[in-house]
């Protein structure tokens, strides 16, 4: 038992990151620093190429945030663990959120939830042992339109059913493609945290794969400007995308 008591003692500093690691990442802090007026404007996005580096925002990432940015660790703490976009341990190659808020909930994304729990064997901000998949409720994913969502690394996977849902996470596990259902293919969570930081998707096609909203998004646009949608915006799920509803 004495190992798990604590003397109080203060916490040892953070190792460094290896010189070759170290100065790789300050030419990229570098350059996001210098798109900003103000040093420290440049914190969040720095969070993020740290998290690139190993997948969650570390201790030594934060002290590396902290020395390029003249801030304090715990200034550079109180950011990290104030949004949840940024880990703080580690986690699976693909961040699979299900939206758990009113809308989605009773479409049926508390269903989904907690089939993927049972059927990955884990539990909310949980990774599988494989490494491959961080399973999280999210209060909502701003698709309202297409609920239940899930996401994974941010892209969106709509109108989802517990069975789809599966068959997805499946899907990763093995390496298989998985498109999602708008948006950018989709590429693991350090390389999505290091688009996030705001270096260029170098992937081929990816940028022009972006697209805008979805259809369901943009109805009331259209009839605010007095068009009349043709056929059903969002198809009830188990149709298939031919068989169109009545207007």
């Amino acid at each position: 038992m004495t190992d798990q008591i604590s003397l109080g003692m203060p916490q040892l500093p953070a190792p460094a990151y290896p010189a070759d690691v170290r100065a790789r990442l300050e030419e990229d802090a570098r350059a996001i620093i210098d798109r900003y007026p103000g040093s420290r404007s440049a914190l969040l996005p720095m969070l993020h190429l740290v998290q690139s580096e190993e997948g969650h925002v570390t201790r030594t990432g934060m002290q590396f945030c902290a020395d390029m940015l003249g801030l304090t660790t715990a200034e550079v703490t109180a950011v990290a663990t104030f949004y949840t976009m940024y880990r703080r341990k580690p986690s699976g190659d693909y961040q699979v959120g299900v939206c758990t808020n009113t809308l989605c909930a009773v479409m049926g994304g508390d269903a989904i939830f907690e089939e993927l729990k049972a059927h990955l064997g884990v539990g909310n901000d949980e990774t599988t042992a494989d490494g491959k998949i961080t399973l999280e409720h999210i209060e909502c994913n701003a698709a309202c339109d297409f609920a239940p969502v899930v996401m994974v690394n941010w892209e969106f996977f709509d109108n989802q059913t517990p069975e789809s849902a599966k068959k997805m996470v499946d899907d990763l596990r093995a390496g298989r493609t998985v498109e999602p259902t708008r948006g950018a293919p989709l590429c693991t969570f350090k390389e999505t945290a290091r688009i996030l930081a705001g270096f260029p998707d170098e992937r081929p096609g990816a940028v022009e794969a972006t697209g805008g909203a979805g259809p369901a998004s943009l109805v009331g646009l259209r009839l605010a400007k007095g068009e009349k949608p043709h056929h059903r915006i969002v198809h009830p799920r188990g149709e298939t995308s031919g068989q169109e509803g009545e207007e």
